[in-house]
């Protein structure tokens, strides 16, 4: 009886692991179009609606502002051709 337990708390516990780490594998995986984050916000949103929306994390809307004025700071930028 306590072999059986064992064996199913093992077989639950393993696919429990394995389900978190193709969760976080997925998370991780997808791109953030700061273009599309930058156009919702320019259109009045805020970034949590904009995360929202866009099904990402506040935390990336956040990094795209801070890329956006990065590269309008960025004299470079502006005298590119």
């Amino acid at each position: 009886m306590l072999k059986k337990i064992t064996v199913v708390a093992a077989g639950a516990f393993l696919a429990l692991t394995m389900s978190l780490e193709i969760g976080v594998a997925t998370a991780h995986a997808a791109k953030v179009d700061c273009d599309a984050v930058m156009g919702e916000l320019n259109s009045g949103k805020k970034a949590k609606e904009v995360a929202t929306d866009l099904k990402i994390s506040k935390s990336s809307v956040y990094r795209c502002k801070k890329k956006a004025a990065k590269a309008e700071a960025s004299p470079a930028a502006s005298a590119a051709p």
